[in-house]
Protein backbone atom coordinates (compact mmCIF):
# COMPACT_ATOMS: atom_id res chain seq x y z
CA UNK A 1 0.00 0.00 0.00
CA UNK A 2 1.13 3.69 -1.06
CA UNK A 3 2.34 5.24 1.90
CA UNK A 4 0.79 8.62 1.00
CA UNK A 5 -2.41 6.88 1.55
CA UNK A 6 -1.86 5.15 4.55
CA UNK A 7 -0.60 8.98 5.95
CA UNK A 8 -3.86 10.49 4.66
CA UNK A 9 -5.68 7.86 6.70
CA UNK A 10 -4.21 7.82 9.57
CA UNK A 11 -4.55 11.62 9.42
CA UNK A 12 -8.48 11.82 8.62
CA UNK A 13 -8.84 8.54 11.48
CA UNK A 14 -7.11 10.25 14.07
CA UNK A 15 -8.89 13.64 13.51
CA UNK A 16 -12.27 11.60 13.76
CA UNK A 17 -11.40 9.59 17.14
CA UNK A 18 -10.37 12.70 18.67
CA UNK A 19 -14.15 14.25 18.43
CA UNK A 20 -15.56 13.31 21.48
CA UNK A 21 -18.71 10.60 21.77
CA UNK A 22 -20.14 7.69 23.10
CA UNK A 23 -16.92 6.05 23.33
CA UNK A 24 -14.60 8.86 25.01
CA UNK A 25 -17.90 9.03 27.58
CA UNK A 26 -17.74 5.10 27.92
CA UNK A 27 -13.53 5.44 28.61
CA UNK A 28 -13.70 7.98 30.61
CA UNK A 29 -16.48 5.88 33.28
CA UNK A 30 -14.02 3.25 32.91
CA UNK A 31 -10.89 5.20 33.87
CA UNK A 32 -13.09 6.17 36.83
CA UNK A 33 -12.99 2.45 37.98
CA UNK A 34 -9.56 2.10 37.93
CA UNK A 35 -8.97 -1.72 36.66
CA UNK A 36 -11.59 -2.17 33.90
CA UNK A 37 -9.66 0.68 31.50
CA UNK A 38 -8.03 -2.08 29.30
CA UNK A 39 -10.94 -4.58 29.09
CA UNK A 40 -13.39 -1.77 27.89
CA UNK A 41 -10.82 -0.46 25.11
CA UNK A 42 -10.10 -3.76 24.74
CA UNK A 43 -13.81 -4.71 23.86
CA UNK A 44 -14.01 -1.02 21.85
CA UNK A 45 -11.21 -2.49 19.63
CA UNK A 46 -13.05 -5.44 18.92
CA UNK A 47 -16.48 -4.23 17.95
CA UNK A 48 -14.31 -2.08 15.50
CA UNK A 49 -12.28 -5.14 14.62
CA UNK A 50 -16.04 -6.97 13.58
CA UNK A 51 -16.78 -3.60 11.85
CA UNK A 52 -13.90 -3.75 9.49
CA UNK A 53 -13.85 -7.61 8.82
CA UNK A 54 -18.08 -6.85 7.58
CA UNK A 55 -17.13 -4.05 5.62
CA UNK A 56 -13.68 -6.00 3.90
CA UNK A 57 -16.23 -8.86 3.53
CA UNK A 58 -18.96 -6.80 1.57
CA UNK A 59 -21.72 -7.13 3.74
CA UNK A 60 -21.42 -3.69 4.93
CA UNK A 61 -22.42 -2.68 1.67
CA UNK A 62 -25.80 -4.94 1.67
CA UNK A 63 -26.27 -3.43 4.84
CA UNK A 64 -26.07 0.26 4.10
CA UNK A 65 -28.23 -0.11 0.95
CA UNK A 66 -31.10 -1.94 2.49
CA UNK A 67 -32.52 0.75 4.87
CA UNK A 68 -34.72 -1.13 6.80
CA UNK A 69 -31.48 -3.25 8.17
CA UNK A 70 -29.74 0.07 8.68
CA UNK A 71 -32.84 1.41 11.07
CA UNK A 72 -33.19 -1.69 13.34
CA UNK A 73 -29.42 -1.60 13.92
CA UNK A 74 -29.63 2.21 14.54
CA UNK A 75 -32.25 1.82 17.08
CA UNK A 76 -30.93 -1.23 18.49
CA UNK A 77 -27.18 0.62 19.29
CA UNK A 78 -29.43 3.88 20.42
CA UNK A 79 -31.53 1.90 22.77
CA UNK A 80 -28.14 0.20 24.21
CA UNK A 81 -26.43 3.53 24.47
CA UNK A 82 -30.27 4.84 26.23
CA UNK A 83 -30.33 1.66 28.57
CA UNK A 84 -26.22 2.33 29.36
CA UNK A 85 -25.87 5.65 29.83
CA UNK A 86 -29.06 6.01 32.32
CA UNK A 87 -27.37 3.04 33.97
CA UNK A 88 -24.53 5.21 34.24
CA UNK A 89 -26.58 8.56 35.25
CA UNK A 90 -28.13 6.48 38.32
CA UNK A 91 -25.16 4.50 38.91
CA UNK A 92 -21.96 6.77 38.88
CA UNK A 93 -18.40 5.37 39.65
CA UNK A 94 -17.65 5.13 43.27
CA UNK A 95 -14.00 5.64 43.78
CA UNK A 96 -13.92 3.78 46.64
CA UNK A 97 -15.53 0.47 45.63
CA UNK A 98 -13.81 0.51 42.20
CA UNK A 99 -10.83 -1.55 42.17
CA UNK A 100 -13.25 -4.14 43.55
CA UNK A 101 -16.10 -3.77 41.35
CA UNK A 102 -13.35 -3.79 38.32
CA UNK A 103 -12.09 -6.79 39.17
CA UNK A 104 -15.50 -8.60 39.11
CA UNK A 105 -16.87 -7.33 36.28
CA UNK A 106 -14.14 -7.22 33.34
CA UNK A 107 -15.94 -9.47 30.80
CA UNK A 108 -18.73 -7.30 31.19
CA UNK A 109 -16.81 -4.19 30.58
CA UNK A 110 -15.34 -5.68 27.14
CA UNK A 111 -18.90 -7.02 26.06
CA UNK A 112 -20.36 -3.35 26.61
CA UNK A 113 -17.72 -1.69 24.81
CA UNK A 114 -18.09 -4.66 21.76
CA UNK A 115 -21.70 -3.62 21.88
CA UNK A 116 -20.68 0.37 21.91
CA UNK A 117 -18.68 0.38 19.21
CA UNK A 118 -19.85 -2.84 17.46
CA UNK A 119 -23.61 -1.70 17.29
CA UNK A 120 -22.96 2.00 16.33
CA UNK A 121 -24.64 2.66 12.74
CA UNK A 122 -22.14 5.77 12.04
CA UNK A 123 -19.23 3.35 12.56
CA UNK A 124 -20.40 1.04 10.25
CA UNK A 125 -21.49 4.19 7.59
CA UNK A 126 -18.04 5.67 8.13
CA UNK A 127 -16.32 2.26 7.57
CA UNK A 128 -18.34 1.72 4.20
CA UNK A 129 -17.32 5.03 3.54
CA UNK A 130 -14.27 6.14 4.30
CA UNK A 131 -12.01 2.79 3.78
CA UNK A 132 -12.92 2.04 0.27
CA UNK A 133 -11.95 5.41 -0.49
CA UNK A 134 -8.13 4.98 0.59
CA UNK A 135 -7.83 1.42 -1.50
CA UNK A 136 -6.57 0.98 -5.42
CA UNK A 137 -7.85 -2.49 -6.90
CA UNK A 138 -4.00 -2.09 -8.96
CA UNK A 139 -2.02 -2.20 -5.53
CA UNK A 140 -0.33 -5.33 -3.86
CA UNK A 141 -2.57 -5.88 -1.83
CA UNK A 142 -6.51 -7.31 -2.75
CA UNK A 143 -9.30 -4.69 -2.08
CA UNK A 144 -10.35 -6.42 1.29
CA UNK A 145 -6.73 -7.13 2.61
CA UNK A 146 -5.95 -3.13 1.98
CA UNK A 147 -9.42 -2.53 3.73
CA UNK A 148 -8.68 -4.70 7.08
CA UNK A 149 -5.06 -3.04 6.88
CA UNK A 150 -6.88 0.61 7.24
CA UNK A 151 -9.55 -0.62 10.13
CA UNK A 152 -6.54 -1.96 11.97
CA UNK A 153 -4.77 1.60 11.63
CA UNK A 154 -7.98 2.88 12.93
CA UNK A 155 -8.18 0.62 15.99
CA UNK A 156 -4.32 1.68 16.86
CA UNK A 157 -5.45 4.94 16.98
CA UNK A 158 -8.38 4.38 18.61
CA UNK A 159 -6.43 2.47 21.48
CA UNK A 160 -4.19 5.57 21.51
CA UNK A 161 -6.89 7.74 22.32
CA UNK A 162 -9.12 6.26 24.35
CA UNK A 163 -6.23 4.83 26.28
CA UNK A 164 -5.10 7.95 27.00
CA UNK A 165 -8.76 9.42 27.83
CA UNK A 166 -9.31 6.63 30.67
CA UNK A 167 -5.95 6.50 32.39
CA UNK A 168 -6.20 10.24 32.14
CA UNK A 169 -9.65 10.63 33.43
CA UNK A 170 -8.43 8.08 36.07
CA UNK A 171 -4.99 10.29 36.91
CA UNK A 172 -6.74 13.54 37.07
CA UNK A 173 -10.24 12.48 38.75
CA UNK A 174 -8.55 9.55 41.13
CA UNK A 175 -8.57 11.71 44.46
CA UNK A 176 -11.26 13.30 43.77
CA UNK A 177 -14.57 11.16 44.76
CA UNK A 178 -16.82 14.37 44.41
CA UNK A 179 -15.77 15.22 40.58
CA UNK A 180 -15.42 11.71 39.52
CA UNK A 181 -19.33 11.33 40.41
CA UNK A 182 -19.88 14.73 38.69
CA UNK A 183 -17.84 13.35 35.59
CA UNK A 184 -19.20 10.03 35.51
CA UNK A 185 -22.79 11.36 35.41
CA UNK A 186 -21.62 13.12 32.47
CA UNK A 187 -20.47 10.36 30.69
CA UNK A 188 -23.67 9.35 30.99
CA UNK A 189 -25.96 12.18 30.06
CA UNK A 190 -23.38 12.17 26.76
CA UNK A 191 -24.76 8.66 25.80
CA UNK A 192 -27.87 9.55 26.65
CA UNK A 193 -27.61 12.79 24.12
CA UNK A 194 -26.09 10.15 21.56
CA UNK A 195 -28.84 7.80 21.47
CA UNK A 196 -31.54 10.70 21.34
CA UNK A 197 -29.57 11.76 18.55
CA UNK A 198 -29.65 8.56 16.55
CA UNK A 199 -33.40 7.92 17.54
CA UNK A 200 -34.11 11.54 16.20
CA UNK A 201 -32.60 11.22 13.14
CA UNK A 202 -34.98 7.94 12.34
CA UNK A 203 -38.07 9.81 13.38
CA UNK A 204 -36.84 12.41 10.85
CA UNK A 205 -36.20 10.14 7.91
CA UNK A 206 -38.96 8.20 8.58
CA UNK A 207 -41.86 11.15 8.67
CA UNK A 208 -39.26 13.32 5.69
Amino acid sequence: MQVSLLTAFWIVSFSLVMVPGADWAYAISAGLRGSVIAPAVGGMLLGYLAITLVVAAGIGALVTSVPALLSVLTVVGGAYLLWLGVRTLMRPAELSAGQEQGQQSRWGWSMRGFAISGLNPKAILLFVALLPQFTRPDAGWSVSAQIVALGVLHMINCASVYSVVGFGSKAVLGTRPAAARRVSQLSGVAMIVVAVVLFAEQVFAFTR
